[in-house]
């Protein structure tokens, strides 16, 4: 297997999530910052243009970096990222569900429309008079989370999970851009300490060693 790595949020999402489940897995760099991602070479591995992709040993490719954390977690189940059992894979998948489409979406999008105008201005429409008002509805959409976040210390109570890996990074790459949160909500205030205090939090800005 090849990962296809970038600097960028959904990248270093995987990057976290591999390093939690210990694995060594080769990676090639795409250079986004340039757009190598929309040149006809990497098209020809993933016609999406994103990143990351995972080249399979037979010579298919799979991208999204959820689907590519599905999949190592079917070959590697340990330790569980997602789930050992249907309640625990549908927890796991209830908040990763939550987190996507109220919060990292919102500051992904807001990010294209603002701070990144310039790099995505010629590759997708994008919407300036938008961005302020999607930064709102992404700090909302987090204190809603916050109110839903149960005993702790994760999203899935106990059991640190995929979910908290995608929350984590995509919050800690609001901080960079100009999206910083209310570190005195009560809840993922303290949560997001504890998720920087993980060894994978720090590595995860690395890009994976070259294949």
């Amino acid at each position: 297997m090849l990962i296809y790595d970038a600097i960028s949020p959904a990248p270093r999402c995987l990057r976290m999530f591999v390093l939690e489940k210990g694995l060594r897995l080769p990676a090639v760099t795409v250079d986004v910052m340039r757009g190598e991602n929309r040149e006809p070479a990497y098209l020809t591995i993933n016609p999406a243009g994103q990143t990351p992709a995972l080249r399979l040993d037979d010579g298919s490719t799979l991208a999204e970096a959820v689907a590519i954390a599905e999949y190592l977690e079917e070959l590697h189940p340990q330790p569980v990222l997602i789930g050992a059992t249907p309640e625990q894979r549908a927890q796991t998948r209830q908040w990763w569900r939550r987190v996507e489409l109220n919060v990292t979406e919102f500051i992904h999008n807001a990010f294209h429309y603002a701070e990144g105008l310039a790099r995505f201005e010629p590759r997708i429409p994008v919407l300036p008079e938008a961005a302020a008002g999607l930064k709102r509805v992404a700090q909302d959409r987090l204190a809603w989370l916050d109110g839903l976040f149960g005993a702790g210390p994760y999203l899935c109570g106990e059991r640190f999970s995929a979910a908290d890996i995608w929350l984590y990074v995509w919050l800690d790459f609001g901080v960079g851009v100009n999206q910083p949160f209310d570190r005195q909500l009560p809840n993922i205030g303290p949560w997001f300490e504890r998720m920087a205090a993980r060894p994978s939090a720090a590595a995860s800005r690395q890009l994976l060693a070259s294949a």
